[in-house]
């Protein structure tokens, strides 16, 4: 009889926990502005390494929240200001695998770091433009000619 009890509240954690993950990730998907992407985590054994999750736009961040995980804060904040794609390809080896055949991985850059990101191609193109559609660049972000003749010689 004490086997059973123990059973019983093994099986009622086990889905108390499937429904906070699955509650979780529809309170993400309720705000809106939520895309399917996979992050590349690992980069230690070639085409492994991949999380599933859900992105979801806020303002000029893209925040990514891993699928099966309790956490309310994102795993990674991609801010649109530093963000840029580098390189554009198609799944490869053991990618092809964990991940639908109509993604495309994008390889991008944040300033300081690289980053591979998978989405289906109809999501490649909303993503693009939302990265595009950014604002200007604050004063001092781009180097670019001055307004009002040449610069005057720092010494």
């Amino acid at each position: 009889m004490r086997i059973l009890e123990i059973a019983g509240i093994c099986v009622v954690a086990l889905l108390a926990l499937l429904f906070a993950v699955f509650f979780r990730r529809r309170l993400l998907r309720l705000g809106g502005g939520t895309i399917r992407v996979q992050v590349r985590i690992s980069t230690m054994v070639p085409g492994r390494g991949w999380s599933p999750g859900l992105g979801q736009f806020v303002g000029d961040e893209l925040r990514f929240h891993r699928m099966f995980s309790l956490a309310i804060r994102p795993k990674r904040v991609l801010d649109r200001r530093t963000l840029t794609v580098r390189e554009r390809r198609l799944p490869s080896g053991p990618e092809r695998l964990t991940m639908p055949g109509h993604w495309v991985i994008l390889r991008c850059g944040t300033g300081l770091a690289e980053l591979e990101i998978a989405m289906a191609e109809t999501t490649v193109t909303g993503f693009l433009s939302w990265l595009e559609a950014g604002p200007p660049r604050g004063p001092g972000s781009v180097s670019g000619r001055p307004a009002f003749g040449p610069r005057p010689i720092e010494g």
